[in-house]
């Protein structure tokens, strides 16, 4: 038989706000690790019901040995984020070669602040996180203009 996991265990899930269900990709990455996957999907949907519903919201969950979990969700991507204020559904096929669309640093700094919320963020400046959207908007195809 196999050993049980000594400590806790930590799982990374991408969820729509409000659309949490028991079904994969929530079901089978809680129910391997002993966890009833309905109880994560009521508190989280209660917990995102203020977000506009289906907005992808990165969750990582921690189970506890004895099965029991919590859970901090972050704001979305920031590529969600990104092709929301430009209008486009998905980037380029090349970026660098050709644009999808453009976009000014004043939407790139409201990207940012947003992201600045995040506990892992909160120490960096809001330049430096500024700077890591408008990489993730050149690997889109958005070019910033100022």
């Amino acid at each position: 038989m196999s050993k049980a996991a000594a400590g806790p265990q930590l799982v990374r899930l991408l969820v729509g706000a409000g659309k949490a269900a028991p079904t994969p990709p929530v079901g089978p990455a809680l129910g391997a690790r002993g966890v009833k996957s309905m109880d994560f999907c009521k508190e989280f949907n209660a917990r995102t019901a203020h977000f506009e519903p289906g907005i992808p919201i990165p969750t990582k969950i921690t189970v506890q040995p004895d099965r029991t979990f919590t859970f901090v969700t972050r704001t979305p991507p920031t590529a969600y984020f990104l092709k929301k204020a430009a209008g486009i559904e998905i980037g380029t096929g090349k970026p660098g070669h050709s644009i999808a669309a453009t976009l000014s640093l004043k939407h790139i700094y409201e990207i940012a602040r947003i992201k600045q919320t995040d506990d892992h963020m909160k120490h960096l400046p809001l330049e430096s996180i500024a700077s890591t959207v408008i990489g993730t908007a050149k690997t889109l195809g958005i070019a910033v203009v100022p």
